[in-house]
């Protein structure tokens, strides 16, 4: 199995590479700091699976998730991450992850994690698979909220306001006009009901776009 790593902490990939390169049939072709550079690292490399945290600047984990999906037919995503919460974990599945593991997990559940989904199965940890399943099937079989409905487009905006950059930096960043990302922020404001950027803030945190 190629493996492709994504985490905007160095030393995190490095002990994950000398773990995942201790298994047998296991191989870390690449690592990514940004969700950005880990789409144009995927569409390079062609791994078999992407195993990324959730919080990453410029393009968080789930997003990133979402376009991997879509884009490449078979890619399989994991998500290694410190958040615990079930709606982390939703959205996760929702977007296409086969896998979610947290942080503090042992390495010996990695190793169960990259078994099940080298089986093409999927796999939670235990500290967080309980009531998921049931509350994530009851949720894709109700009504897409609002927060659901926002473009790709405009949860890259939503996620890069929060995060504290200008008009003219997201503008500079997405390589679109200050007219275009002005016009996306009073269509996110008008359709999150918001009236503010501090509402649009805790908007991006509860969809797990940029994290507390």
């Amino acid at each position: 199995m190629r493996v492709v790593l994504a985490d905007d902490h160095a030393l995190v990939r490095a002990g994950l590479r000398k773990l995942l390169e201790s298994m047998p049939d296991i191989s870390v072709v690449g690592e990514a700091g940004d969700g950005l550079a880990l789409l144009a690292l995927v569409e390079e490399l062609k791994p078999s699976l992407v195993l990324m945290d959730i919080a990453m600047p410029g393009l968080n984990g789930l997003e990133a998730t979402a376009r991997l999906v879509k884009a490449i037919p078979g890619i399989r995503v994991m998500i290694l991450s410190m958040h615990q919460s079930e709606e982390y974990v939703r959205r996760a599945l929702r977007h296409g992850a086969v896998a979610y593991l947290l942080k503090d997990s042992a390495p010996m559940e990695l190793e169960l994690a990259m078994t099940a989904v080298m089986r093409g199965e999927t796999y939670l940890s235990p500290a967080v698979s309980k009531g998921v399943f049931d509350d994530y099937v009851h949720r894709l079989r109700e009504d897409d909220q609002p927060s659901e409905q926002l473009t790709p487009r405009q949860r890259e905006v939503l996620q890069l306001i929060a995060e504290g950059l200008s008009t003219k930096d997201i503008a500079r960043r997405l390589n679109l006009s200050v007219k275009t990302v002005e016009t996306h922020r009073t269509t996110l404001m008008r359709q999150l009901d918001v009236h503010e950027v501090t509402g649009l803030v805790r908007h991006a945190m509860k969809l797990g776009l940029v994290s507390i």
